[in-house]
């Protein structure tokens, strides 16, 4: 029993210094990071190329979540409550959750999923191939010419992509109201326009963009700091995914509660 609990002990101690030594880490990289941002701009063709992969080419997907979710909520809201609300709150809800809260989320576990593991096991096949080294010896900063364009991009294109998204999710919604519950456009918009409010908006942006600094930040610093080959490249970007879909849950919560008191 004794030799069991060490063993726990042992564990817990071994995770709690390798969980202690990431976060240093991390924080140590992002202050590089930012140091470098400035000059970042002076390589804007690097920028906008990462702000078309991360934004262009991930609208059909977003299109497709939002347009599923806003579908979604409106079916169940018209189904559960339309013999006892007037219907014009299947707008006002669809409208308010979309905006605040569903549809920024969902945009930023799309893109933790798809433009983060793909962004950090692309630098981490850089990393173990040393053409990160390459960089270095030639005078190149990879934090400015390769690491802070692809987080000015995503920390840009998440909210644009949140817009795009909040506009497919009502609009989804209002087609399942429509369709199924005969929600007019009259009453299901003028939902929508009663109890809107330019600060939803603005808080489901302020989210979007937290959102997409958790994801580069994460996906930057896994790429950058991997080692060990191609079991190292896919530890990281397993590690990219867990840790930006858990930030992101867990911002999500704390900004709703400190923008939303």
């Amino acid at each position: 029993m004794i030799t069991v609990m060490n063993r726990i002990a042992e564990s817990l101690g071994k995770f709690i210094r390798k969980f202690l030594h990431t976060v240093l880490s991390y924080l140590h990289f992002v202050w590089q990071l930012f140091k470098n941002i400035p000059g970042a701009f002076s390589n804007l063709h690097t920028t906008v190329e990462q702000m078309q992969h991360v934004g262009i080419t991930s609208i059909p997907v977003v299109v497709a979540a939002s347009l599923a979710t806003g579908a979604i909520m409106a079916w169940q809201l018209a189904y559960q409550f339309a013999d006892i609300i007037p219907l014009m709150f299947v707008g006002m809800a669809v409208g308010k959750s979309v905006m605040v809260e569903l549809c920024p989320i969902l945009t930023a576990m799309v893109l933790a999923g798809r433009i983060g593991a793909s962004m950090c096991s692309e630098l981490g096949t850089m990393a173990v191939t040393e053409q990160l080294d390459a960089y270095k010896v030639l005078g190149l900063s990879p934090y400015k010419f390769l690491l802070a364009p692809r987080l000015i991009a995503t920390i840009i294109m998440l909210p644009t992509l949140t817009i795009i998204s909040i506009f497919i999710g009502i609009v989804g919604g209002y087609e399942v109201a429509h369709l199924y519950k005969d929600v007019s456009f009259a009453v299901f918009f003028y939902g929508v326009r009663m109890f809107y409010q330019n600060w939803d908006l603005v808080v489901g942006l302020i989210k979007a963009t937290l959102y997409g600094y958790f994801i580069a930040s994460y996906a930057c610093f896994f790429g950058f700091t991997t080692h060990s080959g191609a079991e190292g490249v896919g530890k990281s970007t397993k590690a990219t995914v867990v840790a930006g879909m858990t930030s992101i849950l867990i911002g999500g919560f704390v900004l709703s509660k400190l923008l939303l008191l």
